[in-house]
């Protein structure tokens, strides 16, 4: 039910949050391990996780559930247009907590859930949906460019990546490889008369 694309995603950078209580703001790996759990080190791994307010429609906070926010990918073409987009220089991906950032892939916020990102080595990720912008990481902007923090949410709506779980464990590097992976499903019909 996946089909191989010819799409490939090149890692042009790794981090990892050590703590939610030193913020937001991620740290640079040279490489990453990959297990079960997530990505080792990450503040965000964990098989199961309390429910927050992404998903307060389905569950009540604190609810304990599966952990598919394990991991956060966003491409550098993305980072670049939302810059544009608030009429800055850069934007660091390390302000916006990312794991993992990736080259290659256009508009690679909106690549399927359920589509797999699988490295040369077998190291598998699973997309779980697109990450939508939060004030926070405005708020580290604001701390470089005054006065443009709060454009954030609106500049990256719909190009702030994905977040993910890994399927198959393994090692990253820089330089490696992602293969994209996508499931052969069509939209479903009848969502326009029932949202």
């Amino acid at each position: 039910m996946l089909k191989k694309t010819q799409l490939i995603a090149k890692v042009e950078g790794l981090f990892i949050n050590p703590s939610r209580d030193t913020g937001i703001v991620s740290q640079v790996q040279k490489s990453a391990v990959l297990d079960y759990a997530g990505m080792q080190g990450e503040t965000h791994g964990g098989e199961t996780r309390l429910s927050c307010s992404r998903v307060a429609g389905q569950y009540p906070k604190g609810t304990q559930i599966r952990n598919v926010r394990q991991i956060s990918i966003i491409s550098i073409e993305e980072l670049a247009t939302i810059a544009e987009n608030m009429g800055i220089d850069t934007i660091e991906p390390s302000w916006l907590g990312a794991n993992i950032v990736v080259s290659g892939i256009a508009d690679f916020s909106l690549i399927p859930p359920s589509s797999r990102l699988i490295s040369e080595s077998g190291a598998s990720i699973t997309v779980d949906i697109i990450n939508g912008p939060c004030r926070f990481v405005g708020d580290v902007i604001e701390m470089h460019y005054p006065g443009r923090g709060k454009l954030f949410v609106k500049a990256a709506y719909n190009l702030r990546g994905v977040t993910a779980w890994v399927e198959c464990p393994g090692e990253l590097h820089l330089g490696d490889n992602l293969t994209l992976h996508v499931p052969k499903q069509p939209s479903y019909p009848h969502l326009s008369n029932n949202r």
